[in-house]
């Protein structure tokens, strides 16, 4: 049994859905592990992780308005010190997860032929966030 870790930086554009798959795949075909378990982490508590379909960018488009509706900005949070998106996206990342856990097998982390893992972005402003991979296995 091995295990390896890596820190993977992530440069969001704002609030969204940024698509990490491709440099996760890279790295865990990398790591000459076949068979294990990846866990991923994010190290943010207004970001989150997400697997989600990967085909049709509406779906992303709804997801994105599904959260603005359910936790709106315009409401009055107590905890606003670093501005009126930042609470909102406290809860935003409470409602999704901020780790994920995928299996390993064959090289390759076993996701769905739709499905893409990706970072979401809960902040206005473009923001540089880091995940830390960790792989272990055979």
């Amino acid at each position: 049994m091995r295990q390896v870790f890596h820190r993977l930086s992530v440069r969001t554009r704002g609030k969204g859905l940024t698509m990490i798959t491709a440099p996760i795949l890279d790295w865990v075909a990398g790591s000459g592990i076949e068979e294990g378990l990846l866990t991923l982490w994010c190290r943010h508590t207004s970001a989150s992780l997400i697997v989600q379909e990967n085909a049709d960018p509406t779906v992303q488009q709804d997801i994105n308005s599904y959260f603005e509706d359910l936790v709106p900005e315009s409401r009055i949070y107590q905890h606003d010190y670093e501005g009126s998106d930042d609470m909102p996206a406290h809860i935003r990342t409470v409602l999704t997860n901020v780790q994920l856990t995928i299996p390993v097998m064959s090289g390759r982390p076993v996701l769905g032929t739709w499905q893409g893992i990706y970072l979401f972005e809960h902040r206005r402003a473009s923001h540089s966030r880091e995940l830390v991979l960790h792989l272990m296995g055979t």
